[in-house]
Order: structure tokens, then sequence, then C-alpha cells
């Protein structure tokens, strides 16, 4: 008698079977290979303009002018940073101090007037609450360079042109931090831990204060370094309001220097190394700051 061993059938059109869920090896190296290169290159997009922004600090005018940006010779730090501060009268020095106003004092009074606006709207009812809301997201869309001339031809009306009000104001108000705020509350603020702190017989504002607030802290915290970025960096709205050069922000007056420099090239390297100096509190921000992006949201508010 004869045994037949059964065979499993091959289909034509089919290639060699592999485990499912396992890609090729080589599939796999060139998909890693790519996302490598495409990081690196981004890496460097971003490094090399503030690589060429530190070495070119360290230069005088004629190796700017000199394409001697590489070489270890010319190291003129010092002398730039001393003539920096000593150039138009210490006018940089007043401009560093009234842009760590306006960004840091502004970003931490409009984030608290953007949190308490977006926990408003999404824990309370009132009339026309969803009206009100999409002018706020209207105002999102907005450019804020459209809306320069307006505020100050309010501003003319009021007396405010050509004074620190004129800037600080209106940049305590940003609706994008209003609707990141309420996003952030109606996912991290539970209608059950409020509702248990009105039983306990806190007030509203009571319980916004130690209770939701603190809920709110690394959501705070978003908002003031989106806040902050973008005060740091306004340059049309002071342009527009201010004429006295004592009250210039960081951009407008490193604009102006770098202006000047067509007709007087010391104000290159100058300009250089202020640019260098005026990004330190942006980086000193985020990296003291980015521990509270990393802890929960709701660490420490229910046991």
């Amino acid at each position: 008698m004869t045994t037949t061993t059964p065979t499993t059938p091959v289909s034509p059109t089919r290639g060699p079977s592999r485990p499912l869920g396992k890609p090729f090896g080589g599939s796999k190296l060139t998909s890693r290979g790519i996302a490598n290169a495409v990081v690196l290159i981004a890496a460097l997009y971003t490094m090399l303009p503030a690589l060429w922004l530190v070495l070119a600090s360290t230069k005088n005018a004629n190796a700017l002018f000199g394409s001697d940006i590489l070489s270890l010779g010319d190291f003129s730090f010092a002398s730039n940073l001393s003539d920096l501060f000593s150039m138009d009268g210490g006018l940089y020095g007043e401009w560093y101090v009234n842009s760590l106003l306006y960004a840091v004092v502004g970003a931490l009074v409009g984030s608290l007037i953007s949190v308490a606006a977006g926990y408003a709207f999404d824990k309370y009812e009132f009339r026309h609450k969803e009206k009100f809301f999409g002018l706020v997201l209207t105002g999102v869309m907005v450019p804020p360079t459209v809306l320069a001339l307006p505020l100050y031809l309010v501003a003319s009306e009021v007396g405010m042109v050509n004074t620190f009000w004129a800037v600080f104001i209106p940049v305590l108000f940003n609706p994008f931090g209003v609707y990141l705020a309420r996003l952030l509350s109606s996912g991290y603020v539970p209608n059950e831990v409020l509702e248990a702190s009105r039983v306990d017989g806190a007030g509203e504002l009571q319980t916004y204060v130690r209770v939701s607030l603190r809920m709110l802290g690394p959501g705070f915290v978003t908002v003031f370094l989106f806040q902050l970025t973008a005060i740091w960096n306004n340059f049309f709205l002071p342009m527009v309001m201010l004429s006295d050069q004592h009250l210039y922000p960081l951009s407008l007056g490193l604009y102006t220097w770098n202006s000047a420099a067509t007709v007087s090239p010391e104000y290159y390297p100058l300009v250089v190394i202020g640019s260098l100096l005026a990004v330190v509190p942006l980086i000193v921000a985020f990296v003291l700051l980015q521990r509270y992006w990393k802890s929960g949201l709701t660490a420490g508010s229910v046991k």
C-alpha cells in the first residue's frame, strides 16, 4: 500500500511567504534612512543660521565684509559687546528692558486673561456664548498687522500714541490663547471636581483660583510661551505706534540700526551681536519651562 504525503498548494501568483506584520528588512532600513535624512536636513536648516550668528558676533566689520567668518582670527566679541551697550548713549540696554516689560509682563497678564476667558467659555452658560466665541475664532484668523492701523486710530483718539501703553495694552488680548484655554479646560477640568468644590462651600472665584487654575497650570505655561514669543517678535505695531527711540523694543531698535548701517557700516557688527543676545530670553524661557509640558495636566488636583 502506497502512502501519499499531502502537499500545500502554492499559488502561482504569490511570492515567498513571510510572517504577517513583519516588513522586509530592506524596506525597513530604507524607511529609517529616509527619516534620518529628513531629520538631519531639518536640523541643519535650523542650526546653520544660528551657528553663523554665533560666529559672526565674534568678528569686527572688516572680517564680516571680508567673508572671514570661519577664521579663528579677529576675535572681537568683547569689543563688540562693549560697543553694543555704549552706542547711541546705551540705547540697546533700554530696548532690552522695554522688550522684557512688553513681552514678559504682557505675556503673564495676557495669559491670565486668556485662561480665565477660555475657562468661562467652557464652564459657564450665558446668553450668546457661542456667538461671542465665534468672534474669538474670527480674531484668530485676522493677522495682527491688519489691526495695527485701527489700533493706532483708537490710541490717537485717547492720546496714547507714542507711549508705553500704546504697545502694552493691545498685546494683552490673544484670541488664540482664549481658544486654546477653552480646549484645555474642557479636557482637563472635570465638571465633577467643580461640583465637589461648590458642595464644600467654595465660591466660583475660589474654585477657579484654588482648583481649576492649578489643573490648568501646564496649559497656562503653554499659552504664556506662545504669547511671549509673539510679543517678543512683535515689530509692526511698535513701528506704527512709537516715534520715541527710548520706547522701542529690540525688534524695532535693531531694524533702525540695520537701516542706518547702509550709511554707517560700524552698525553691522552691533546688529549681529544684538540679534544674538535678543534670542537668549526665549531660549531660557523654553528651557526652564519645558518640564511643565511633560508633567501631567491634572497632577495634584484631586486625590
